[in-house]
């Protein structure tokens, strides 16, 4: 909404600069202005200044700019209108209203946020009743402390209809303004209202100034939806809240990012193990209005996602969306977690360093769109080739900013040409060299600069079983290249036989069954030397924490290097039959042979 100038320069008047950033900042008085270090980056000598006089502040390090307004909005991630509330409620001003229909949703949304917190207080008493000892069992169980509970003001809403209602009726709140906050719900057929929440952990979901405005709901035993979330109301829009958004925003700004989980409970064990800057969408896709937010608070947000294919559809849909938002500066990155871990199980097996560990290793979203397309399809062909850039091209299409652009055309026509060169010497031989090492599976420098598998096979065959065997999503997808290769250790090749033959009679396979059907067959001591710490040191790719995409990648450069070698195999075997009955016809083909093999590089 439009706010009146002259309430505006009232506001700026009330309140000086220096008692709104002096909350902030510690200020010393300098003369006529006040000096402190700037809290929008980090220095040891101050560059912040604040003048009440001319009621801004400036920063002669970085270069930020603002009066009282900006300033709350830019350290409280708040919007233009957010701000304005809550520096009218410090200076004792009453925000004006530009019609009679806002000032009624005004006053509605002013009711409700009495309500919804009425409401939260009660499901917050109901944890602690007898009757919310399920509840209670199951967040102890989780691992969650009482002061992690109370911090995160979880409740319960107990099972049997009409209980809220009846509770709230008796503290004054009326029947229509608990349906107005999505709490009771009106059958369509008619009858008697309906607890939108029953027999379920309740997390209440706040606004930027943390104040209580909808629930999000976890089902004790069987029943679905597992997770429910409040409806829209006029306070809450799920595309437009993100759970701990306030409480994470101060942690955020200490930490430099601000971490993206996928659920309330992720968020929470975060917090607890100390990592307070998490927040988590609302049980839909990261939406545009939510990347917003979280630049309002960290420039390059870290999304968290599973480390499996759904993760990495995942991550994409998100690059997807953000790529019409860039600007300079601002950009998303991305975390991909251990195979079969979340946040939370994370830190229990590896503590908060090792979750900061992984978050360390987080990509940027050029990286996540440019492997997207490099793995979508092969790119052996003038053709493919073409047809990547194509791919790529309009990817950066949808970019606004014309600098942010820019920078990304360069950098894919930087990378384009590095893997047609990779690919050019790959086809004359060998793995290629460490020139394109960026974008390519990591193997260990030993296993690369032989360029040459025969040097190292069993080890190799390990590394390509362990990939295998742990990227299992891989195996329907290059079935038919692996049924034309046969490894030279037997044990290894039996193996791999078997695998195939189970992924061909079971579609949905995945690793933990594969493991254990291997093991139940007797190759529990060959599974051994294949998934093994030796393999993932040559080949960290085809380890279990390994992303699929660079399992793919490796797989698919291994598969083409056991292609080459049988086309070498059958020239040879072709040579031989040929010299051995030496006529004109057969002389005739063993020159082609050879000639062949000049045009290919010696292939």
């Amino acid at each position: 909404m439009a706010f009146p100038p002259q309430f505006l320069e009232e506001l700026r008047a009330r309140l000086p600069v220096s008692e709104v950033v002096g909350r902030k900042v510690r200020l010393t008085r300098h003369g006529r202005e006040f000096k402190g270090l700037c809290p929008f980056h980090n220095e040891k000598t101050p560059s912040f200044t604040v003048n009440d006089d001319k009621a801004f502040y400036h920063c002669f390090g970085c270069g930020q700019h603002g009066d009282v307004i900006s300033f709350a909005m830019e350290t409280e991630g708040l919007s233009f209108p957010e701000a304005i509330e809550k520096l009218a409620a410090q200076a004792g001003l009453q925000v004006p209203q530009s019609s009679p229909e806002e000032r009624e949703r005004a006053k509605v949304r002013s009711t409700l946020y009495d309500v919804v917190e009425q409401v939260c207080a009660w499901y917050g008493e109901q944890l602690r009743q007898p009757g919310g000892r399920a509840a209670y069992d199951y967040l102890r169980g989780r691992g969650f402390t009482d002061e992690t509970i109370a911090q995160f003001r979880i409740g319960y809403a107990p099972d049997g209809r009409g209980r809220l209602l009846q509770a709230m009726e008796g503290q004054g709140v009326r029947r229509d303004q608990l349906v107005e906050a999505g709490l009771l719900k009106m059958p369509e057929g008619g009858g008697d209202a309906r607890d939108y929440f029953f027999n379920r952990v309740i997390f209440p979901i706040n606004d930027g100034r943390g104040r209580p405005i909808a629930f999000g709901g976890r089902i004790l035993g069987d029943g679905q939806p597992k997770y429910l979330n409040s409806p829209e109301t006029p306070l809450f829009q799920k595309g437009r809240s993100l759970y701990n958004f306030a409480m994470a925003r101060e942690a955020s700004r200490a930490a430099g990012t601000v971490i993206v989980a996928e659920g309330y409970t992720d968020v929470i064990a975060l917090a607890q193990a100390g990592l307070s800057n998490a927040v988590a969408p609302l049980g839909t896709a990261l939406t545009e209005d939510q990347i917003r937010l979280l630049w309002r608070v960290a420039d390059e947000p870290v999304l968290s996602f599973d480390g499996d294919t759904a993760g990495e559809r995942a991550a994409l849909r998100a690059a997807e969306r953000a790529l019409p938002l860039l600007q300079p500066g601002k950009t998303l990155r991305f975390m991909a977690l251990p195979a079969g871990e979340d946040p939370d199980t994370l830190i229990k097996s590896r503590g908060a360093d090792g979750f900061r560990t992984v978050l360390s290793g987080a990509r940027q979203l050029v990286d996540v769109l440019w492997q997207a397309e490099v793995s979508a399809a092969r790119h052996d062909t003038p053709e493919r080739r073409a047809d990547l850039e194509r791919r790529v091209n309009g990817r950066l299409a949808q970019i606004e900013d014309p600098g942010v652009k820019y920078h990304y055309q360069q950098t894919m026509r930087d990378r384009l040409r590095e893997l047609f060169s990779v690919a050019r010497r790959a086809r004359q031989g060998g793995f290629g060299n460490q020139t394109g090492r960026g974008n390519r599976p990591d193997f260990a420098p030993g296993l690369r600069s032989r360029g040459d598998i025969g040097a190292m096979k069993q080890l190799q065959e390990r590394i390509l079983l362990a990939t295998l065997v742990n990227h299992s999503d891989l195996l329907h997808d290059s079935h038919e290249a692996l049924n034309e290769i046969s490894l030279q250790n037997r044990e290894l090749d039996s193996l791999l036989q078997v695998i195939l033959n189970l992924a061909a009679t079971t579609p949905a396979l995945d690793t933990r069954e594969l493991q254990r059907h291997l093991n139940q067959s007797g190759y529990e001591r060959s599974l051994g030397t294949v998934l093994h710490s030796q393999v993932y040191r040559q080949a960290s790719f085809a380890a279990p924490d390994g992303t699929i995409a660079d399992a793919r990648t490796a797989l698919d450069e291994i598969l083409a290097r056991y292609q080459r070698e049988n086309m070498v195999a059958d020239r040879v075997a072709a040579k031989e039959e040929l010299a051995g009955d030496n006529n004109e016809s057969n002389s005739e083909k063993l020159l082609e042979l050879v000639r062949e093999e000049s045009g290919a590089g010696g292939l």
